[in-house]
């Protein structure tokens, strides 16, 4: 492997040699990105467009195209390239030339259309991802760039069909995974490994479920499997559309720039309460109860009480049109309900089809009769009075939130549907002590409102998307699976969390239970054990836990040469704290102060003493305010340089068990991406050592 930086020296390196034709083809490709840009806001559309509504999309679109060719400064627009041995698709038997191709984030083409960047997810892309000595895959030259600031400033060469050449780690890759960072979460498409560009590159049909410890870049290569399938099946996806969710609004501001710098700006963001959201939530359960309510026994309780709101006839219907009179028996009126029921289909559905059943026996009478009624005297049958009257009182409709309602708040109710399903301590559990007015009025809790969604979808079928990412997915409650998997029973998800890092009292137990109450029991499952953020004696030390708290998983092997900066200090109060920050802040990149939830109010007042300004989980980072003070209960998903954690006991003393407080401690622990602080004035955990 060579390599080469620009010269230190004023005129810099000559106009023929290398690096300067490379910085050459970054200028021209960035005139042509601007081109591309510059066409597409010259487009005049008044005579393509037949009316308002037309043009109104149209203008949208173009908006749209615009916003994806911008050139962000310090977004390198290219950071590798291939020279293959022979042409991508030729006759190698004929002697093809070969040609060379710069990858970047994005295509960008000359005047002419021919191509100056190839988009990272084309397949003439993937050797830069997967190409190895053992095997080339035609390459002949692999070129990796460094940047700085957004100037190329070295390359760095892999001549992997030369035998003569030893395989090396790139020093040029390493640096770009341990670069500080400042600001949001940024994308990895540099540094995308051969096991993360096979997940990247698995096809839209299939789930993947990705199991991953702290820093092996997981959630990267959820995001950048979205932006593959957007690019691979774009008008699929267009029409039934991609979410990504994560675990709350401060993850997902971090991760909100990833897509958009991969040129991808439709994909809509969420967490699980956004989905769920069809009532107010201001209440809050106990833990016992939100495991109960969260349980997927659940389900068949609302089941049995949305279905206990039919009931069978008892009286025939007469309908009456001009002289005539037509007689449907209640026997008959019976079969009809029995077989709508025995399809188990939507009870909306099946109460919009019930009308229409009882018609068709009015019609068939009066064919015997001698008439010949058309579909509009079927449609007028289904609308009489006392059809509409037999379905309201036979098929009754049913509003979810009520219905929930009188679960949480009727013993008699929740007893007769919860029978055999859950015992009676399960059901005083849930039930709520103090009476209710109103829907309004009630405290609602977020399992509550998972469960109204849960009875949503019961009585109208829930809109299917064609791709969903859901992200730290180990906390997620059983209802809560079901909750997301409603919105892709037509389509495929991406999976992804680390058992270990579960924190909620239900966490996930095993992948292959959550993807059966996601509806993918199918998936495929792969894991990912190769650690790129965290330091190696960072994720040696957080590994001391693993045995307490998920002993079946591999623990995470970091590649990183550095070993990082770790030590272990006892303080007297938080000043010592205060100090530990003060220090993180010298290196250069972003510093995290996480603490148990109760300390925050403590730190944030030494902090404010010491004239130190921070940010709160999920703001974005400056060059003149680079610390975040984080509650624990917020650091999961989060990254920073440097991380300052404060006492790890009182992180395990805050949760409701001491697994779940371990879990939370590991993954307070690996949120450093080049050193820790680990400060504390009680005795540290036992299961550290």
């Amino acid at each position: 492997m060579s390599s080469l930086s620009a010269p230190d020296s004023p005129s810099g390196p000559s106009k023929t040699d290398p690096l300067s034709r490379e910085r050459a083809h970054l200028a021209a490709s960035r005139a042509a990105l601007r081109a591309m840009r510059e066409d597409v806001e010259n487009l005049d559309i008044s005579d393509v467009t037949a009316n308002w509504v037309n043009a109104g999309v149209l203008a949208r679109q173009i908006d749209e195209r615009i916003k994806a060719l911008a050139d962000l400064s310090h977004t390198p627009l290219f950071f590798g390239r291939l020279d293959y041995l022979h042409a991508p698709g030729a006759d190698r038997a004929e002697g093809a030339e070969g040609e060379q191709f710069y990858i970047g984030r994005r295509h960008v083409h000359d005047s002419d259309g021919d191509p100056m960047v190839i988009d990272w997810r084309a397949p003439v892309s993937q050797p830069f991802y997967r190409a190895s000595k053992k095997d080339p895959m035609d390459i002949g030259l692999r070129r990796r760039f460094g940047y700085t600031g957004g100037e190329l400033t070295a390359y760095e060469d892999e001549h992997l069909s030369d035998p003569a050449e030893a395989a090396t780690t790139s020093k040029l890759l390493q640096q770009e995974i341990e670069r500080p960072r400042v600001g949001p979460m940024r994308d990895i498409v540099a540094t995308i490994q051969p096991e993360q560009d096979e997940i990247v590159r698995s096809g839209l049909s299939g789930t993947v479920c990705v199991q991953g410890g702290p820093g092996t870049g997981k959630t990267a290569v959820g995001l950048h499997r979205v932006a593959y399938l957007l690019y691979a099946h774009r008008e699929r996806l267009a029409r039934t559309g991609t979410l990504v969710i994560g675990p709350n609004a401060s993850f997902l501001h971090y991760i909100e720039q990833v897509l958009p710098a991969l040129g991808e700006l439709e994909v809509r963001q969420a967490t699980v309460d956004d989905l769920v959201a069809h009532v107010e939530v201001r209440g809050t359960d106990s833990a016992a109860a939100a495991v109960v309510k969260g349980d997927a026994r659940m389900a068949e309780v609302l089941r049995r009480a949305v279905r206990a709101h039919v009931t069978m006839p008892t009286e025939p219907v007469v309908v009456v049109r001009g002289s005539r009179r037509w007689r449907v028996p209640a026997y008959e009126l019976e079969e009809i309900v029995r077989e709508l029921l025995d399809r188990d289909i939507r009870y909306g559905a099946a109460r919009e089809a019930l009308p229409q059943r009882i018609a068709h026996v009015v019609l068939v009478q009066m064919e015997r009769a001698g008439e010949a009624p058309d579909d509009r005297v079927q449609d007028a049958v289904a609308r009489n009075a006392a059809v509409k009257a037999a379905v309201k009182a036979i098929w009754p409709p049913v509003d979810p939130a009520k219905l929930v309602l009188r679960l949480l708040t009727d013993p008699g109710f929740l007893a007769e549907h919860a029978a055999g399903l859950l015992d009676e301590d399960e059901q005083k559990k849930i039930l709520w002590t103090k009476p209710v007015r109103s829907v309004k009025s009630a405290r609602w809790s977020p399992a509550d409102a998972v469960l109204i969604d849960e009875v949503t979808d019961l009585v109208q079928r829930t809109h299917s998307l064609g791709h969903v990412v859901l992200d730290e997915a180990q906390d997620l409650s059983p209802m809560q699976y079901r909750a997301v998997g409603r919105r892709c029973t037509t389509g495929s998800a991406t999976v992804l969390g680390d058992l270990a890092q579960g924190t909620t009292p239900w966490a996930t137990r095993s992948w292959e239970e959550a993807l059966a109450h996601l509806g993918k029991a199918d998936a495929v499952i792969e894991e990912l054990t190769a650690g790129f953020r965290v330091p190696t004696d960072v994720i040696t030390y957080a590994s001391r836990l693993l045995p307490h708290i998920a002993p079946g998983l591999t623990p995470v092997a970091s590649v990183r040469e550095n070993p990082g900066f770790f030590d272990m200090r006892t303080v007297t109060d938080a000043a010592d704290v205060v100090a530990a920050c003060v220090e993180s802040l010298r290196h250069e990149g972003s510093t995290g102060l996480i603490a148990a939830d109760a300390r925050i109010p403590v730190l944030a007042e030494a902090l404010a003493a010491a004239g130190i300004g921070y940010l709160g989980p999920g703001e974005e980072t400056t060059g003149q305010t680079r610390l975040t003070l984080v509650p624990a209960s917020l650091a999961k998903g989060l990254e920073y340089d440097y991380v300052v954690l404060d006492e790890p006991q009182a992180v395990v003393d805050g949760e409701p068990d001491e697994r779940t407080g371990l879990r939370r401690l590991y993954v307070a622990l690996t949120r450093a991406v080049s050193g820790l602080i680990v400060t504390h004035a009680a005795p540290l955990p036992p299961q550290l050592g």
